[in-house]
């Protein structure tokens, strides 16, 4: 069974908090303020976040980064150049004469680190460090190493809007952390423009609903390498509105990181990685980062981005529910409406996608695909938002295709979540999966993928052993309370009692090896042959991926590509 949550308890983090802030004299409602929105306090065992972040102040240190990115070429272990920004790490580390190892896992020396950044930025901006907090406002704008004037406002603005309305949370190690709410006018003169870009944002309108509270801010569109074209970030110029590719997907993700942090990541042309809009959890704001006539380099996986609309909502996957509240939901589902409207996406889950669904370009780089947004993500709450609830498409029950619908409410299987600290189990909550199991019995293994190493386990990321709400497939055998389907090349057994309960009667075209056929292979991306490419452009190699459909096995089949 899963863990229950921890017992609350005083905090050893408030006492560290206490502490940097009078050792550096940083107001400490500020510096409490400004850790919250970049990491709701958690240290997350001094592992990185997705954008360079270590740790409760979210010191970033992002040179020699080695990463796949969002564009989802197919190429891996590409070493990228140094990265303007991202270096508070460093910076850190010569503020406080402690090694950078140390800020990075020991939660009270990395707050330390960001109290001494704080105090060195309101040195330059107000000449030293001031008792009234309204002062810090500058400091705040220059902690969020934004590149433009917008996002490092929109960051102050945040802050201080915590501290206005103060927050209490319990965190991961059961600790209890208060910021208690101080009435503050920001002195919004002491930002610091220098630096900063300062023209004019909203040069392209925001491509939304008009119910939505939605902006304009560009991703990064420029070279990293002046001696090198391909060398650029971060998408792709299209015109798909008008000469295609077309647009047939629209695919979620979850951020890991912060609104705001999110935003930033994307303004620097060296992350390699965009997307189309960036969705806030406390309210549902939308940022569109990216037209929807471009290709953002979001899903890790180029054809999937060429036809898809990529939309990241603030949160991390494992912490679910924390994140993934109404606003989100219903703004995200608003969105979503409209842009499949607009663009003649079909509202069903073989097209409104989890980055989990999705395969990568190339054997290689499968097994790196994210599992966001997680086991956590309300498909079927979602889907009904959206107009489209996931129901019963057969009038009999007598149908072979079946999908997927756990009760949301009840439907609490085990997981557990690892990181280099080791691993632990989640609290018991409701998730939008089903186990995948080798026989048919909570006491058999879960089957094992090809394409992750180890055999199948209960972890959050291990997303071969789990079938989503909203998925269909084909069903060959019933025992007991267990049914069984085929999935990813295997027999797979999943527990519906009365053969109705995780799933319901559906309906699709079906696809098999032809009679004589002893496999079909399957691909992660639809290119055209090497013939097909004009002279002078390298063919992109069609690589099966490590699945097969094998003679007998039966698929519910989407669409032809």
């Amino acid at each position: 069974t899963g863990a229950a949550p921890p017992p609350a308890s005083p905090s050893t983090l408030q006492a560290a908090f206490h502490a940097a802030a009078h050792e550096w004299g940083v107001p400490e409602p500020v510096l409490l303020a400004v850790a919250y929105n970049l990491t709701r306090w958690e240290h997350h065992g001094g592992a990185p976040s997705t954008g360079g972040g270590y740790g409760i102040m979210y010191l970033t240190a992002a040179d020699d980064l080695v990463t796949m990115g969002g564009k989802g070429e197919g190429i891996i272990g590409q070493a990228r150049p140094r990265v303007p920004g991202l270096h508070a790490l460093d910076d850190a580390a010569a503020l406080t004469g402690v090694y950078r190892e140390t800020l990075k896992h020991d939660p009270a020396q990395n707050i330390r680190g960001g109290a001494a950044l704080l105090a060195h930025y309101a040195r330059e901006t107000v000449g030293g460090v001031p008792q009234d907090s309204a002062a810090w406002y500058g400091a705040v704008a220059r902690y969020s190493d934004a590149r433009n004037a917008m996002t490092a406002r929109s960051f102050a603005e945040t802050v201080f809007q915590t501290i206005n309305t103060g927050v209490t949370r319990t965190i991961g190690t059961g600790e209890i952390v208060t910021l208690a709410p101080l009435a503050v006018a920001p002195d919004r003169s002491t930002m610091d423009m220098d630096g900063l870009d300062v023209g004019a944002m909203q040069t392209v309108p925001a491509d939304c609903p008009a119910d939505l509270q939605c902006q304009f801010i560009p991703a990064a569109y420029e070279l990293n390498n002046p001696d090198d074209p391909t060398d650029y970030g971060n998408y792709d110029v299209a015109d798909r509105a008008q000469t295609g590719p077309a647009i047939r997907y629209i695919v979620i993700h979850d951020t890991e990181i912060s609104y705001d942090t999110t935003i930033r990541a994307f303004q620097n042309p060296a992350s390699y990685v965009s997307t189309h809009y960036v969705l806030r959890s406390s309210d549902g704001e939308v940022t569109q980062m990216v037209e929807n006539k471009d290709v953002a380099w979001g899903a890790g996986n180029w054809y999937i981005n060429m036809h898809s609309i990529n939309i990241e909502h603030e949160g991390i996957a494992i912490e679910g529910a924390a994140w993934y509240g109404e606003p989100l939901y219903r703004s995200s589902a608003r969105l979503v409406r409209y842009l499949a409207d607009k663009y003649g996406v079909p509202l069903d889950r073989a097209h409104i996608l989890g980055h989990d669904d999705l395969p990568g370009p190339l054997p290689a780089n499968h097994a790196a695909m994210h599992w966001d947004p997680g086991p956590f993500w309300d498909w079927a709450h979602y889907m009904e938002l959206i107009g489209a609830p996931v129901a019963s498409t057969s009038d009999t029950a007598n149908t072979n295709v079946v999908t997927i619908n756990p009760p949301w409410a009840t439907n609490q299987p085990p997981v557990t979540y690892c990181l280099d600290t080791g691993c632990r189990d989640v609290p018991r909550q409701s998730a939008s999966f089903v186990y995948m199991y080798t026989a048919p019995s909570f006491d058999a293994p879960t089957i094992d993928d090809p394409a992750l190493p180890g055999p199948g386990s209960t972890e959050a990321y291990d997303w071969g052993n789990k079938a989503a709400v909203g998925q269909q497939f084909y069903r060959v055998a019933k025992q007991g309370d267990w049914d069984a389907i085929y999935f990813g090349g295997q027999l797979a057994w999943f527990h519906n009692p009365g053969h109705a309960s995780t799933a319901l009667p559906g309906s699709g075209a079906l696809i098999t090896p032809a009679p004589g056929l002893e496999e079909i292979p399957v691909y992660g991306r639809a290119y055209p042959e090497a013939s097909a490419y004009p002279e002078g452009i390298d063919a992109q190699s069609i690589v099966p991926l490590q699945y097969t459909i094998p003679a007998g096995q039966v698929y519910v089949a989407t669409e032809l590509v």
